[in-house]
């Protein structure tokens, strides 16, 4: 999953003369977001279209008021009302934030969520910071995992490869659950199938119907999927790659991938999706099919 918790991007001097000046933590406030911020919020988060499309696309799937959304909005504004910062606080923590004031108080609230938290990520060494404040006293964190940001964009040259790639049906649930869940033991060391099956099939399924899973199935076997978990205006995030273990190394994932970004970028400028860096076999994969690597990110389960 791509959740973001940022301080200082590139242009994190151009953020800096824009958020708040105060010397403190108690300059700035932390509001509850509501529905009607929406627009305003959409419009902050598009400033970092790939950065956010996690949250933005949950925002407009859901609402920002919605259980759906397995937490809580906040926002983070200066002295003078501005927007500095945009965390959803639950499950899969996502944070934008633009000052480090922002930061500190996020994780302030962070450790009052009535959603147990299951993950956050950064760039950096931000999630560093956000997990100290969050955590108030020195205890690793289950696992901490190192990955890479691959995207690719209309302006990449595809390769030209067609694969039998095709939307999911409600029928084939259980065996896109299940690939599912493998890729997710592989990265967390849980199977959300283990932890709460009902919900886990429940998600799956509204991908599913949303027409966001695409699979090759052969001989009524699964040998493909990838999942496209968020998009927005300008983004499609993917997650879930899986190839049937038969079928591995035998350039699969690059064929359909290369097929599949053709697809999407036909609406969006970018698609991108997250690796472990551990896994060097995937990324060639991903790379053969026309991503590049953009950025390391930190992944924290708790």
């Amino acid at each position: 999953m791509i959740a973001q918790t940022q301080t200082k991007p590139k242009n994190f001097q151009l953020y800096k003369a824009q958020a708040d000046t105060g010397a403190n933590y108690g300059a700035g406030k932390l509001v509850k977001l509501r529905e009607k911020n929406k627009s305003e919020v959409i419009a902050f988060l598009a400033e970092r279209s790939i950065h956010t499309v996690v949250m933005s696309s949950f925002i407009a799937d859901n609402g920002i008021e919605n259980p759906n959304n397995r937490g809580k909005f906040y926002g983070y504004r200066d002295n003078r009302g501005n927007l500095q910062g945009v965390a959803l606080i639950g499950h899969t923590t996502l944070i934008e934030a633009r000052s480090e004031n922002a930061v500190f108080r996020f994780a302030q609230i962070a450790r009052k969520s009535e959603t147990p938290i299951h993950f956050m990520m950064s760039d950096g060494d931000t999630i560093e910071t956000f997990w100290e404040n969050f955590i108030g006293e020195p205890i690793k964190p289950r696992l901490v995992c190192t990955e890479r940001l691959f995207e690719i964009s209309k302006s990449a040259p595809l390769p030209k490869t067609t694969a039998n790639l095709r939307l999911a049906t409600e029928a084939e649930l259980v065996p896109v659950a299940e690939a599912h869940a493998e890729v997710a033991l592989l990265e967390s060391g849980t199977n959300p199938m283990e932890r709460d099956r009902e919900g886990f099939l429940r998600r799956t399924l509204a991908r599913i119907q949303k027409g966001r899973t695409w699979i090759v199935f052969e001989n009524n076997e699964l040998l493909f999927k990838a999942d496209i978990v968020a998009e927005n205006a300008d983004v499609v995030y993917l997650e879930g790659i899986y190839v049937n273990p038969k079928r591995r190394g035998q350039s699969l994932a690059a064929k359909c991938l290369s097929h599949l970004s053709g697809v999407l970028l036909e609406k969006v400028k970018h698609v991108c999706l997250l690796s472990n860096v551990e896994f060097e076999q995937a990324h060639r994969a991903y790379q053969k099919a026309g991503f590049s690597m953009r950025e390391t990110y930190q992944t924290i389960f708790v």
